[in-house]
């Protein structure tokens, strides 16, 4: 999958995903991802009908769920990220998921940490409510509206328009003279960002309204319709002007709020008092957002275990076999039929322990488990389970040093290590491939695995629990 940065010029592709998206978090939104893009380097890329986005903050790369398209394949599109971590030796991270998403996800991972935690959980209103304000638990409301209405009576509610930049920018003067967080950088940068957004109604993602006051803008608000909810990414409002913000609320629930059901005033992220302010709203649900962390089964393995075979001890490498597997690793012939070339990856010089060290540090990172396989003692090959497909799978592969060719010890431990992934592991599948010229390699992988298919260029095996 190639990845390309979420920006004002190509957004109107992430845009024709979202507008019809049910997720209702404000994460699933052409303005979050502008507003935040400078935070989340946020990437996307259309595949299997879906928008796939990549998150990356700092070392931490997270994925959004899929957002299917009307022919839209979630299934294909989760499988094209998970690969995509393996590939690219990553971690499989979703973040934020809906809740509802996030069940599916725990029943297909076997491995899996989850947090959902409150301060990032979406405040979800029914747009009637905001709209109209009955009932005696909103009387607190109307009184700031009703006493706003008693001392601006000539105020007016305006739909704003790139046609409206000057009243805007006024508007942005007015605030900074008021502005209580002056010395806060978050706040400054979300004030930086909602102006750069303001800038884009002339593109017809966003809608936005403010309230006049002598012609002066005293309060503004701009969302973003995505399926069924209103996105609020934007309410400001003048302190000086109180009563200013419900009404801008409720005036710009009754403008925008018709034809959806819910409005996403979005979350509070720690701030008491935005969280307070919030929930004097009544909100009808807290939507959460959930980090899903996938792990694997290599996970909990402590250490490289050691495996017997009739002939051969499986187990981890040491430092007396370096001049082996350095011999093993730098056979170009072998690595042929490996599939890999280490030249790809070096970076700077090639030392003695470079083998060695890339086989711990991948262990270390549970990315891989590399079995020496030895006769005798001596280091003749090595097995390497890898590339988890994070529900359970886990490739196969395994190479023999080519003066031990020809009498069967591959497949004595490509098979012990097989059976070791599927009830020592508890994998649920081990697979392999070999290119089609290698016939070694098919005459092995068919003696112990099934066949499951082919393509221009390998076979492909399975053996199952």
């Amino acid at each position: 999958m190639l990845f390309q940065p979420i920006t004002k010029e190509n957004a109107a592709i992430v845009r024709k995903y979202y507008e019809s998206c049910s997720y209702r978090l404000c994460e699933y939104s052409t303005g979050v991802k502008l507003m935040w893009h400078g935070y989340l380097n946020g990437c996307f890329t259309e595949a299997a009908g879906c928008l796939i986005v990549r998150s990356c903050t700092g070392e931490r790369v997270q994925f959004d769920y899929p957002v299917p398209g009307p022919e839209g394949d979630v299934e294909a599109a989760l499988r094209l990220i998970e690969k995509w971590c393996t590939d690219h030796g990553h971690r499989l991270v979703f973040s934020p998921v809906p809740e509802d998403k996030a069940r599916e996800l725990m029943q297909r991972y076997p491995y899996m940490a989850v947090r959902n935690e409150r301060a990032w959980k979406d405040y979800l209103y029914r747009a009637e409510d905001l709209a109209n304000f009955a009932g005696r638990r909103y009387s607190g409301q109307r009184n700031h509206i009703n006493k706003f209405r008693k001392n601006y009576p000539q105020a007016r509610f305006v739909e704003l328009t790139a046609a409206d930049d000057g009243l805007i920018e006024r508007f942005w003067q007015d605030y900074e003279q008021e502005f209580r967080k002056v010395d806060n950088e978050s706040a400054r940068k979300e004030l930086s960002y909602a102006k750069e957004v303001f800038r884009l109604l002339d593109r017809g993602w966003f809608v936005a309204g403010g309230l006049v006051v002598d012609d002066r803008l005293v309060a503004l608000s701009l969302g973003e319709k995505c399926g069924d909810t209103l996105q609020v990414h934007i309410e400001k409002a003048l302190y000086s002007h109180a009563g200013a913000y419900p009404t801008m609320v409720q005036t710009f629930a009754q403008r925008f709020g018709d034809d959806v059901t819910w409005i996403d005033r979005q979350d509070d992220a720690h701030d008491k008092g935005l969280r307070t302010s919030k929930l004097q709203y009544l909100p009808a649900a807290l939507a959460g957002k959930v980090r899903v962390a996938v792990g694997c089964e290599l996970d909990i393995l402590k250490e490289i275990p050691t495996l017997q075979t009739e002939r051969l001890t499986l187990d981890a490498l040491r430092d007396e076999d370096k001049a082996a597997y350095n011999a093993l690793c730098m056979d170009d012939e072998r690595n042929r039929w490996w599939g890999y070339d280490y030249r790809q990856d070096l970076q700077g010089q090639l030392t003695e322990d470079y083998f060695l060290d890339v086989a711990r540090r991948d262990f270390e990172r549970r990315w891989a488990v590399n079995f020496a396989i030895r006769l005798d003692g001596k280091l003749i090959g090595e097995a390497v389970l890898y590339n988890v497909d994070w529900r359970g799978g886990i490739e196969l592969g395994c190479r023999i040093a080519p003066e031990y060719a020809g009498h069967g010890y591959g497949t004595e431990a490509f098979a012990a290590a097989a059976e070791w992934g599927l009830y020592g592991l508890l994998m649920e599948r081990v697979v392999a491939k070999c290119y089609k010229e290698n016939a070694a390699s098919y005459r092995m992988l068919s003696s112990c695995m099934r066949k499951t298919g082919e393509d221009d260029t390998f076979f492909y095996f399975e053996k199952l629990v």
